[in-house]
């Protein structure tokens, strides 16, 4: 009987793969059986995700340079697919910067929006208007469950987020056509090298996790939760938004 949640001899782009929840899709997505090509601005790091993919898959992965705010570089990443359809893409390149409004700049919006919100939209656009996603395709997006609550400090970042559910939901009545599907990852706090940065405070750490009835998060449950959306699994889901909280919201 056929595994439904296989990827095998599917084709999927991953952004932000050089660390983080990006790195363990792109790892788990070539262990299901795809092929991946990664993407990020660190080259190093990205090389060491390449490393990293399963080296089963009948066809090489491959690894793309890329600064996706970039027109040129995001043109240098489609070029770079040598007209050969995606089954999926996984929109996982994202940044977080915490702001009060009272105190946020006109460059702190900027960057958030540009990052979390153009980039994946502009180059979404790029690989649909060269019929770069294969019919039956999925798109997957990464939002935050910052876009669902309300968390003092974030405006900024959860409206990136926000309007990312919002534009996906639209984008998704626009390739239905085609079967291409377009649905959003919400997950809350999970564990990656981002909360051992030095901006992150332990003790807040501690008293969040109490919020968490089943604990933070990890990499793979993200990664599982992507590898669902891409997958024959997912075939009848569209335009949703998938919350991955741990029970914070129920909480």
């Amino acid at each position: 009987m056929e595994n439904p949640f296989s990827l095998s001899g599917k084709r999927i782009l991953v952004t932000g793969a050089s660390s983080g929840i990006g790195r363990q899709i792109a790892i788990s997505c070539s262990q299901m059986g795809a092929q991946v090509v990664i993407t990020g601005r660190d080259r190093e790091r990205l090389k060491q995700t390449l490393e990293m993919l399963d080296k089963s898959a009948l066809v090489g992965h491959q690894a793309v340079q890329a600064e996706l705010t970039n027109a040129a570089e995001r043109e240098t990443l489609v070029a770079a697919l040598d007209g050969t359809p995606l089954n999926g893409v996984v929109h996982s390149a994202g940044i977080s910067r915490l702001s009060p409004v009272r105190m946020f700049t006109e460059a702190h919006l900027r960057e958030l929006h540009s990052i979390n919100v153009e980039a994946p939209m502009l180059l979404s656009q790029a690989l649909l208007k060269r019929n770069l996603v294969a019919a039956d395709g999925s798109l997957v997006f990464m939002a935050s469950i910052a876009a669902h609550i309300g968390v003092a400090g974030v405006a900024a970042y959860s409206g990136t987020k926000a309007a990312l559910i919002a534009m996906m939901r639209c984008l998704a009545m626009e390739v239905v056509k085609r079967r291409i599907r377009a649905n959003c990852l919400s997950p809350a706090l999970v564990e990656t090298p981002m909360l051992d940065s030095p901006g992150v405070m332990v003790g807040l750490l501690e008293k969040e996790q109490g919020n968490y009835p089943l604990g933070f998060g990890k990499p793979e449950d993200v990664a599982n939760a992507a590898i669902f959306l891409l997958s024959n699994a997912s075939r009848w889901i569209t335009g949703t938004t998938l919350v991955m909280d741990g029970g914070l919201t129920i909480s």
